[in-house]
């Protein structure tokens, strides 16, 4: 009934629940319809069957329903149903349509009795159905059959709640009339979701086969275990019906002659009844949908907004047009040149929190990593001595030596250069692996055409591949210009000449000793295991000593440790802890704090063991070196040198570690410019310059520009979205808002469900209660249970009963002009 618009409602939402099954985003949108709940064998088939007038759902004991069932009625002149896994098949005998579903259910769940919360959409044409939408779903047990899982009853639950749970689905709770309504499974979940009765409409079935001298008059006048929205009565056909094949017209008019005749539902057979209840559906589903069009509006425009860009790429698609081709990857290779340059520079809007990008992981190489490798290779100071001793001996040959000869030195010192080969080849090692990840991580956005993908990581991967080559080659030069020639008068060199810039380096180094290097927390993990458990405490390193704190305020110091002859080492991980260790300890053997001949330290991850270790290095806390000298031996070496010998390996080991210092330095600022200069900065030119034309040489472009299929249907399920969402605002657009609907009942005394609530046992059974306040009560004349008769002398079904009805009466002629004296009685 209604406008033009009205009436185009529940079919619109049809549209919008199909397009968004297909593309997996129906519960997202949370579509006005009526879901169907009960306890098993409660009647629901049935009622939907009459609906459509066909046997179409399969029947059997146990749970037959074992998946939803989203039927679709649509007021056709032809009868025919579809479905949605089935696209183009129309299936004409409804014997056919129950096999399907039976089918199409086995394949989900197996033969098992299993439940799946995946639906079937069903489509159904017919002139015999008024527009409307409802969702069967599986009735309530609590005992497994066959091979069903132990907790079935907690499964069907979930899958109820899925659907019931949504403030746009209103529910058709089924209850038979032969059993006590008060423990009805549907009317318990109803109002476990719907305590305020807003969205449930009662249903009540099996009217014919109630005990002799019982009927549901008191139910169904909405006295007994009122609902806001009230109750309607209708009469199945039962199973010896079934059986017969006996016919649902022949059944529907049995049942209106059973309301006709019974003399307790006489005065209300005009509001009992499959016609009645599908007439009042239909008019609860439009005016619940006209009630949630603004935010089902509002909901339809942020979803369209959300995907209206990427569709405008989609409309004028054509797959084999040549310039889009082109255009394609002109804007991938584009888009890729300046993901790569964000990643690697960090600029840009987007800024990731929760991962290091490329650039300040290679930052992190530069910067922590390669000094700490340098300092890995520190030579050892005993076997430092050793190589001094050796070579002043070998230089003065069979002479004695008068003076400290400088080819000792040369010779230490290139030999100290040459180890410095490992570590800078190893950075470089680590930053091309940066720089290939990064590479990876860019090219996500070419995901729809993998060729190209595939044929750009490679193209990049084979440059850096040549550039890691030139820049090893160029490191490997900087080194050999480094042994070329000993510059023993740099600036920076001690030298003999320059003892007293050497006191004055020493006294700024005894001025900055207080400087603080890091602050931060760490957790002190060998202690805490004597004491209850590792504890955290608040770190602060300068370049004299190690303190920690109780907390971050560094009010309540705990300890402070001079880092003189301190070391560090790696701790293996615990099996039983996540952490990251490592260790402090004393060269001289010494405890390091208190009774511990080491102090074990544990941070969350690599990347803060890292940090440390670098900020230890700056403190002058070296890593121990593996030794693998014969001590023994040394040890006897040195201590039967002579005097002289012994201040002549001394002058040249601080010469040896003044003019590494100076190597080191040079080197760690040498290498992150000269990696920065041949690999990274040319790679992003050989990007934006050259990459384009590599693609052009290296094959067809069409094969490179091919969709892969994923993409290709998402293009499809988008388009289709977007389509169904335009149309669908256009329909609502078009919607007046003038029209008439019937409003939502007043509320009703529920304070029965506090009964259910509460009692506890058994099944407790509501006192029947006394009409709303009206005419007298008049003794019963039936056998009915006992309770308060319904008002009025002898049935007259077009005046009003005791309770009005909740859904307005019968439907008004013209929908937009609504009685108003009716509308007085009803309220």
């Amino acid at each position: 009934m209604g406008n033009r618009g009205m009436e185009d409602l529940i079919p619109l939402v049809n549209r919008m629940q199909d397009a968004f099954s297909a593309i997996g985003q129906n519960a997202n949108l949370d579509l006005p319809q009526i879901a169907v709940v009960g306890g098993q064998s409660a009647g629901k088939s049935s009622v939907l069957e009459n609906f459509v007038g066909k046997d179409f759902l399969p029947r059997g004991s146990g749970i037959v329903t074992r998946r939803p069932l989203v039927l679709q009625l649509i007021n056709c002149p032809t009868e025919y149903a579809e479905f949605l896994h089935c696209k183009g098949k129309k299936f004409t005998d409804f014997d056919e349509v129950r096999q399907e579903i039976e089918a199409e259910t086995d394949r989900v769940t197996g033969q098992n009795k299993g439940i799946s919360p995946v639906p079937i959409n069903l489509r159904v044409y017919s002139p015999n159905v008024l527009n409307l939408t409802l969702v069967d779903l599986p009735g309530m047990t609590k005992v497994p059959v066959g091979d069903q899982p132990a907790d079935i009853e907690h499964q069907i639950k979930d899958m109820l709640m899925q659907f019931v749970t949504k403030e746009n689905c209103l529910l058709l709770a089924v209850s038979p009339a032969n059993s006590d309504l008060a423990n009805s499974d549907a009317l318990k979940v109803a109002k476990e979701v719907d305590p305020q009765g807003l969205r449930t409409i009662g249903v009540i079935t099996k009217l014919d086969l109630m005990d002799e001298g019982t009927d549901a008059r008191d139910i169904l006048e909405n006295k007994l275990l009122p609902l806001r929205r009230g109750y309607i009565g209708v009469v199945n056909r039962s199973q010896k019906d079934i059986d017969g094949k006996k016919d649902i017209n022949a059944a529907m008019a049995a049942e209106r002659k059973f309301f006709l005749s019974h003399p307790a539902y006489r005065h209300l057979a005009d509001r009992m009844g499959t016609p009645y209840l599908q007439k009042a559906l239909n008019q609860q589903l439009t005016n619940h949908i006209r009630d949630t069009l603004p935010g089902l509006r509002s909901k339809l425009q942020s979803q369209l907004l959300s995907i209206e860009k990427e569709v405008d790429e989609y409309k004028n698609f054509r797959p084999d047009d040549p310039s889009r081709k082109t255009k394609a990857l002109l804007q991938m290779v584009q888009q890729f040149s300046v993901d790569f340059e964000k990643r690697i520079e960090g600029s840009g809007d987007q800024i990731d929190t929760y991962e290091l990008s490329g650039g300040a992981r290679i930052n992190r190489i530069f910067h922590e990593r390669f000094p700490f490798e340098l300092v890995k290779m520190e030579f050892d100071e005993k076997e430092l001595r050793k190589e001094i001793s050796y070579a002043i001996k070998n230089i003065h040959g069979i002479r004695t030596g008068l003076f400290t000869p400088d080819l000792a030195f040369e010779a230490i010192v290139k030999k100290q250069i040459q180890k410095l080969k490992s570590p800078t080849l190893k950075c470089i090692d680590m930053v091309v692996s940066e720089l290939t990840s990064t590479i990876r991580k860019c090219s996500e956005k070419l995901a729809q055409y993998p060729m190209l993908r595939e044929e750009m990581e490679r193209i990049v991967t084979q440059h850096i591949r040549d550039r890691e080559s030139r820049t090893k080659d160029q490191v490997m030069l900087l080194i050999d210009i480094e042994l070329a020639y000993m510059n023993t008068n740099h600036e920076d060199f001690i030298g003999f000449a320059n003892a007293q810039q050497r006191s004055s380096q020493m006294s700024k180094k005894k001025a900055a000793g207080n400087q603080v290097i890091r602050k931060g927390w760490l957790t002190i993990n060998n202690i805490g295991i004597m004491k209850g458990g590792a504890k955290e405490y608040w770190f602060v390193l300068t370049a004299e000593s190690l303190s920690w704190y109780k907390d971050d305020e560094e009010k309540e110091k705990k300890y402070m440790l001079q880092v003189d002859n301190l070391k560090l080492r790696d701790v293996e991980k615990s099996f039983m802890s996540s952490k990251h260790i490592f260790a402090l300890f004393n060269t001289e053997q010494r405890n390091v704090y208190k009774d511990y001949r080491q102090l074990e330290l544990a941070c969350e991850s690599q990347e803060e063991v890292d940090g440390w270790k670098a900020s230890f290095l700056r403190a002058g806390v070296y890593p121990e070196r593996s030794d693998t000298s014969e001590e023994n031996g040394s040890d006897g070496f040195m201590h039967s040198m002579d005097p002289q010998l012994e201040r002549q390996v001394e002058t040249i080991r601080n010469l040896v570690d003044s003019y590494m210092g100076i190597v080191n330095k040079t080197i760690r600022d040498l290498m992150p410019k000269t990696i920065m200069h041949l690999m990274i900065n040319n790679t992003k030119e050989f990007i934006n310059a050259e990459l384009l034309a590599q693609l052009y040489s290296c094959g067809d472009q069409n094969t490179l520009m091919e969709e892969s299929a994923e993409q290709a249907q998402h293009r499809d399920e988008m388009l289709r979205m977007y389509h169904a969402l335009k149309e669908a605002l256009n329909i609502i657009g078009d919607i007046s808002t003038t029209t008439v609907s019937t409003s939502l009942p007043p509320p009703v005394d529920d304070s029965w469900l506090q009964v259910q609530r509460t009692g506890s046992g058994g099944s407790p059974t509501p006192q029947r209660r006394a009409p709303p306040p009206g005419p007298p009560a008049r003794p019963s004349s039936r056998g009915s249970a006992p309770g308060p008769p319904a008002a009025g002398g002898p049935p007259v079904p077009s005046r009003p009963g005791a309770s009005p009805d909740p859904f307005g009466g019968p439907p008004p002629q013209v929908p937009s002009r609504p009685n108003p004296k009716e509308s007085c009685e009803t309220l």
